[in-house]
């Protein structure tokens, strides 16, 4: 893919993932426009498909929605709210420990800065640059493996992991995409454009990806 041929492949990617679900963090962003409950969803999401993190995330919010309110629970009920979400338990003692951190150094508030939020147990560039970007609407480019699977497939970038590619996307991306592009390809990555045997033949992007590493296409 040309750097130029970018501008075409959101706009087509923005008509494609109109006809799927929207990723169940972005959800939790747009319903309640809190950081900390981005960031806790976050958490939830990790290694977890949304039709699990979404659940979890309205059951454990329904208990305690700030982190005062969190740290008060017993960690057998944030374990009972939030299975069965991947790795329950170790995220129950992460969500209590990011709590009392944001209550003892932050006044109970998320930061809104990339740096201060890596600080956090648990927390990679991922989940800080999800939390900065649906959280508090700055800047910020989220790479997960599907963002870092498509773009190295179109042959937009050429990296090894998932941080290269952020570092990558940052240096070539428009701005105007950074909010939206996480979004737009985990969408598509979970429907689409597959990690084995992606639906090349009815892709709308076919005439500007590379197919890099593919092998066997549908």
């Amino acid at each position: 893919m040309r750097d130029e041929d970018i501008h075409a492949a959101i706009a087509l990617l923005v008509e494609a993932v109109k006809k799927w679900q929207t990723p169940a963090v972005t959800i939790v962003s747009q319903r309640e426009g809190d950081p900390f409950k981005v960031l806790i969803s976050c958490i939830l999401s990790l290694r977890t498909q949304d039709r699990t993190t979404g659940p979890a995330a309205e059951r454990l919010f329904a208990l305690a929605d700030t982190p005062a309110r969190m740290v008060e629970l017993p960690a057998e009920v944030i374990e009972q709210a939030i299975y069965p979400v991947g790795f329950y338990r170790q995220k129950t003692l992460q969500i209590r420990e990011i709590c009392h951190l944001l209550i003892d150094r932050y006044h109970g508030h998320v930061p809104d800065d990339l740096d201060e939020l890596l600080k956090f147990k648990g927390v990679g560039r991922k989940t800080a640059n999800l939390t900065i970007t649906l959280g508090f609407g700055k800047p910020g480019i989220c790479v997960d493996t599907h963002v870092h699977r498509i773009c190295n497939r179109w042959g937009y970038v050429c990296t090894r992991t998932p941080e290269e590619t952020e570092f990558a996307l940052r240096a070539k991306l428009p701005e105007q995409y950074w909010l939206v592009i996480n979004d737009l390809l985990v969408t598509f990555g979970q429907n689409h454009c597959h990690p084995v045997s992606p639906r090349c033949s009815s892709c709308p992007l076919a005439h500007l990806c590379e197919r890099r590493g593919v092998v066997r296409y549908r």
